[in-house]
């Protein structure tokens, strides 16, 4: 079964409930209504109902399937006010300052999630990746003990002539821009857990560079030598190595020749990047000539499941983006 219609099924077996915070965009609509009407998640969409609900009776959805909340005039406005205010007067947030905040939509969704109104929330056709982000930071925050939020893309090779086929993690390729040593770790480790939460499968990470088993000296590859024996001392069951080259990280016979001594047991099914850039960079040529499927920026170490869209996404993409969460909805519970 591919990874993706795995995690569908998964889904399928205990809805979850998502609240998508544009929803006046037609490709969230869509989305919304699929999600329903294939029994992927209970859906909940902000927005003005005057013009949601008759997009949704287009999209052929039975009334009342997508709730809809007006997050202008919702009843519930005070309460959210006081968490609001709660949450940001020690950054200077008035009462009345925390009233208009709430009537922003990417606010108060993640708000509604705080307060266990819904399980998730996925935003991002229409708002940048900060705006998505610092809204899930402020009101959804950290889960306990962890100290970096990041992301990763959920990359699906299922093309039957790919000369590998599965799904992998590459991360972070949204967010963090040159992560310290700690916060590489902290990276590395969330990758697993986000690995073996959606693939079902044991992490095998490799952390990227340009050197493989100390075959090149440079001040940048300190970062990862030190990023690894944190994760190796932490998790000493965790399967990783690095630095290593993505060649000998995905080939067997390539890394038994320049990594002969590499704990890793087969192809690496995480893969970490040494920076945004590289990250970035790597994810979109993978998607762009390889042809991989890319989900994704999905942020990991948030206390509930909050994620991001590209503003070039498309309804599949929003709906692939809906299970994923939900899928994380199940791995917190």
């Amino acid at each position: 079964m591919k990874p993706l219609d795995r995690i569908f099924e998964a889904c399928r077996a205990a809805p979850r409930h998502i609240l998508l915070s544009e929803g006046e965009d037609p490709r969230v609509q869509t989305a919304a209504a699929r999600a329903v009407a294939e029994g992927l998640a209970r859906i909940t969409l902000l927005g003005d109902p005057a013009r949601i609900l008759p997009a949704l009776a287009d999209l052929g959805s039975t009334p009342g399937a997508v709730s809809v909340i007006d997050p202008v005039h919702a009843p519930d406005l005070d309460l959210l006010a006081a968490e609001c205010h709660r949450l940001r007067a020690p950054k200077g947030v008035t009462l009345d300052e925390a009233r208009n905040l709430v009537r922003d939509p990417l606010v108060q969704a993640a708000l509604r999630v705080r307060l266990g109104q819904a399980d998730g929330t996925v935003g991002g056709a229409v708002a940048t990746t900060a705006d998505t982000v610092r809204a899930a930071l402020h009101y959804i925050g950290r889960a306990p003990g962890i100290t970096t939020v990041s992301s990763f893309f959920l990359m699906l090779s299922c093309a039957k002539d790919a000369p590998i086929k599965g799904g992998m993690v590459f991360a972070d390729c949204g967010l963090v821009i040159t992560p310290t040593a700690a916060e590489l770790a902290d990276i590395a480790r969330a990758s697993a857990a986000s690995a073996r939460a959606l693939l079902k499968e044991p992490p095998r990470v490799a952390l990227l560079s340009f050197s493989t088993a100390g075959s090149a000296e440079h001040d940048s590859l300190a970062r990862i030598r030190e990023a690894l024996e944190r994760i190796r001392e932490s998790d000493p069951e965790l399967e990783i190595d690095g630095e290593i080259q993505f060649d000998a990280a995905i080939d067997d016979a390539i890394r038994s020749r320049k990594a002969p001594g590499s704990r890793l047991s087969g192809r690496p099914n995480v893969f970490v990047f040494p920076d945004l850039a590289s990250g970035n960079i790597g994810y979109k040529i993978a998607q762009r000539l390889g042809g991989l499927t890319a989900i994704g920026p999905v942020l990991q170490g948030l206390n509930r499941p909050a994620n991001d869209l590209s503003r070039g996404c498309s309804a599949d993409d929003v709906l692939a983006v809906i299970a994923v969460t939900s899928a994380q909805c199940e791995a917190k519970a």
